[in-house]
């Protein structure tokens, strides 16, 4: 036995496991009135639990309620899921790619059980490569970021940007200008890893707060830069005015408790409800080196209550106080990530060489700092969406937006609004439009 009391798995007998005992799946729409049953039974292994929400946060799904049980040698779970309406998933090729996906075959071929669109590396959407930012965040860095890529006659065909307590992370996709495919060119990608570099860096001799790197492997990109803010340690020390108002806004509340007859620990967390709330705790206790065992969710618009009984992969549940204030701050920081305070807005332009500086350029000129950033191409327009609020911490006011609309309008179709936490009234997830990288790529590439 693995620690943790998990059946210890190599790949040979988890390949001849699955072939005896496929993972059954089964997208019901019939036994709910209101949403749509995803069940899953499958052999237990390390990091299921996370490959399962991940596949269901891809297709942009919300998750009203979920009961997981992995004890043992098996994993059972069932979700409750509606798309962003709140409607059934009643679309043949989505019930297809989840049955596939969560089979036999997706448990076979692991890049499967993933939207292209969400992987990180050369390979992920075609000929693009992928770099990897990370470092201190500040006004205007997105802006000189992407400057620095347009100067070098790259173009940004896909970026993903988050930013929290004063960090940056962000996955950017590039391509040769001048031949549509990847960079293969060493001396142009050191010039710019050499650029990058220096804009990162805060002080001249400051090179740890500072990272590129050209990313060669398949990783989910939303894992991807929760893994990159955590080993930035975003979640520690005290966070901004505006982290701290998202904070208040979503009413969270994160606790944790012993169930000291079966040795687990409880992590219960209570705050308004969000797509991919569940991706974003269970990421982040996967990479923490905590198994779930057992979870309950449910959602009670506008509130999501998420239960999970833990112990870590070495068999132990959280011990010390030091132990348990830790978790708390990493899943805090891991809801928070994707929270922005401010505005938000959605561009729709012909793609081209430099757009993105442009943009964020303009965003600069006019006191906004980015928050959190996606940049898609889908044929030969770029739909990007960007939070931003005002680099000294006031609201936004109306004169700026009039100014950003006669700026970028004249060029693009321009769409702004208040992101959820600016507002009084709290918007349900399912009637928010989303613009992620999954939903997007996968709909428009062949």
């Amino acid at each position: 036995m693995a620690p943790g009391g998990l059946p210890y798995f190599d790949p040979e007998y988890e390949s001849l496991s699955i072939r005896i005992n496929p993972p059954r799946v089964s997208v019901d729409n019939t036994s709910c009135g209101d949403c749509t049953l995803v069940k899953v039974d499958s052999v237990n292994k390390p990091g299921i639990l996370l490959e399962v929400v991940q596949i269901l946060a891809d297709l942009d799904l919300i998750i009203t309620k979920a009961y997981i049980s992995s004890d043992g040698g098996w994993f059972m779970d069932v979700f409750h899921v509606t798309d962003q309406q709140g409607n059934k998933i009643t679309d043949n090729m989505t019930i297809d790619y989840i049955e596939k996906a969560l089979g036999p075959k997706g448990h076979t071929a692991d890049e499967s059980r993933t939207w292209p669109a969400k992987r990180v590396g050369v390979h992920s959407m075609g000929d693009y490569t992928a770099i990897e930012l990370v470092g201190r965040d500040r006004p205007g860095l997105l802006s000189e970021i992407s400057a620095v890529i347009a100067n070098l006659k790259f173009n940004v065909a896909a970026a993903e940007v988050w930013t929290h307590n004063r960090k940056i992370a962000c996955v950017v996709y590039l391509n040769d200008d001048a031949t549509s495919r990847a960079v293969d060119d060493p001396t142009r990608l050191s010039a710019m890893e050499e650029q990058l570099k220096n804009i990162l860096r805060v002080c001249g001799d400051d090179d740890k707060v500072a990272h590129t790197k050209f990313s060669m492997g398949l990783t989910h990109i939303d894992r991807r830069l929760h893994q990159m803010l955590f080993a930035e340690m975003d979640y520690a020390g005290k966070g901004l005015t505006a982290e701290a108002d998202c904070a208040a806004f979503l009413e969270l509340k994160i606790s944790i408790d012993r169930c000291a007859e079966k040795g687990y620990s409880v992590v219960t967390v209570r705050c308004r409800d969000r797509p991919k709330l569940m991706f974003d705790i269970v990421c982040t206790l996967t990479d923490m080196q905590y198994v779930v065992f057992h979870a309950t969710i449910s959602s009670d618009t506008p509130y999501a209550t998420q239960e999970y009984y833990i112990r870590h992969v070495d068999g132990s549940p959280v011990n010390t106080e030091g132990e348990e204030e830790r978790v708390i701050r990493c899943i805090e920081a891991a809801i928070l990530r994707r929270v922005s305070e401010g505005l938000s807005l959605e561009l729709c332009a012909k793609d081209r060489v430099g757009l993105l500086s442009e943009v964020t350029r303009v965003l600069r000129e006019n006191g906004l700092s980015v928050s959190r950033a996606g940049v898609t191409t889908v044929g030969e327009q770029a739909v990007n969406i960007f939070y931003v609020r005002d680099a000294s911490g006031n609201p936004v006011d109306m004169k700026t937006i009039e100014r950003l609309r006669k700026e970028i309008g004249e060029t693009m179709m321009v769409n702004i609004k208040k992101s959820p936490s600016s507002s009084s009234k709290v918007p349900e997830a399912r009637n928010r439009m989303s613009f992620s990288l999954g939903s997007l790529f996968e709909r428009f590439l062949p």
